[in-house]
């Protein structure tokens, strides 16, 4: 079976970790130092700071712009779940915009799901894209939001020479299956002193030093082990992203002429960085989306719905009058329609034919 991910895990990570295990220090250490060092490289922010997760990344970034209760949060109804379970556990209110053709938050839903009350903007990074930030950022300015990027699943990505990640406030995953991992481990990047020093009390249990407490805080701390995973991935990034991108290309040359099959592109003046190739069966297609997905299954091809429905369109969000009934068409149809294939950098070139001749078959 061709996974729709695997893990890139090399000689350098098992070396590093072992430093670490016969260093004896497993929290609080320099490499969690070098990890955050080589992400303000990376994105050129001033600052980064490690946590346990990306979900914490988000709601620790929330926490720290002040909001909470009685604000309002304009974000993608087309997600992974940690996007919304953050708004909503710092006590603020969801509004859904709809998307866009490249499955990012539309500039222009965002400014008519603007009220008064709204005090941020969080656009989501889905798929390794990078939304269009420029105009996003044009109309938060005019309306006077904060901006939070959640680029979970975008490191390297850039918007015109600008990284993903450079700018404002932005928040990373290192999950098992993204560019970059550290198994469970997450980054909020800022250029802002204040707002840095403040994600820094957060992360510690609410101290600036030891038993010198400024505010309620969390155990939000990435450990040494995982830092020192980060640290080798980090180097090795240049060539992974790459990868990525010349598997998409060749995905996207051996299927472009499939009908009903909508690829996905890099939008000009954006790097896509494909943490997922993502596809959208259309109902002009021979078969269903789903029907494509067991047909794959059957010649040797993993693949993967990321998502199926938009993220509040579940009871246990429809109960909370926070979340309400938005109407985000264009995320119900992509929820209908997307299927991920493989595109990860462990893909040989014979895998790579496998996948575009099982595809073929399967629809033409």
């Amino acid at each position: 079976m061709i996974r729709v991910s695997a893990l890139s895990i090399g000689e350098h990570e098992e070396a590093l970790v072992l430093d670490v295990l016969r260093s004896g220090r497993l929290v609080r250490g320099p490499m969690v130092e070098r990890f955050e060092a080589a992400l303000t490289r990376e994105t050129g922010a001033r600052h980064a700071i490690a946590v346990n997760n990306g979900t914490s990344a988000l709601i620790a970034a929330l926490l720290a712009h002040g909001i909470g209760p009685g604000a309002e949060v304009v974000t993608s109804p087309f997600t992974f779940v940690a996007t919304l379970n953050a708004v909503l556990h710092v006590g603020a209110t969801p509004r859904f915009a709809d998307i866009g053709d490249d499955f990012n938050l539309d500039p222009a839903s965002f400014e008519n799901a603007i009220t008064p009350r709204t005090r941020a903007v969080m656009p989501v990074h889905l798929y390794g894209c990078p939304a269009p930030m420029d105009e996003i950022a044009s109309v938060a300015s005019r309306h006077g939001l904060v901006v939070l990027e959640d680029a979970a699943q975008a490191l390297g990505a850039r918007v015109g020479d600008r990284p993903v990640g450079g700018s404002g406030t932005a928040c990373f995953s290192f999950y098992a299956t993204k560019n970059v991992t550290t198994g469970e481990g997450g980054a909020v990047t800022t250029d802002d002193d204040a707002f840095a020093r403040a994600l820094h009390v957060l992360r510690d249990q609410g101290q600036r030093g030891p038993y010198d407490y400024e505010r309620p805080g969390f155990n939000l701390r990435m450990t040494e082990l995982e830092a020192a995973i980060g640290v080798a991935q980090m180097q090795r990034l240049p060539g992974l992203l790459e990868m990525r991108r010349r598997h998409a290309r060749r995905l996207q040359e051996g299927l472009a002429d499939v009908p009903g099959l909508v690829l996905p592109r890099e939008p000009p003046g954006r790097r896509h960085v494909y943490h997922q190739f993502t596809v959208r069966v259309t109902s002009e297609a021979r078969s269903s989306r789903d029907e494509l997905s067991e047909a794959l299954h059957d010649m040797g091809v993993e693949s993967r719905v990321f998502y199926p429905r938009p993220v509040f369109d579940y009871e246990c969000f429809r109960r909370d009058p926070r979340v309400g009934t938005p109407s985000t068409p264009r995320a119900v149809a992509a929820g209908r329609e997307v299927l991920s294939l493989p595109v990860h950098p462990g893909l040989s070139d014979d895998d790579l034919e496998h996948i575009v001749l099982a595809v073929r078959k399967a629809l033409t």
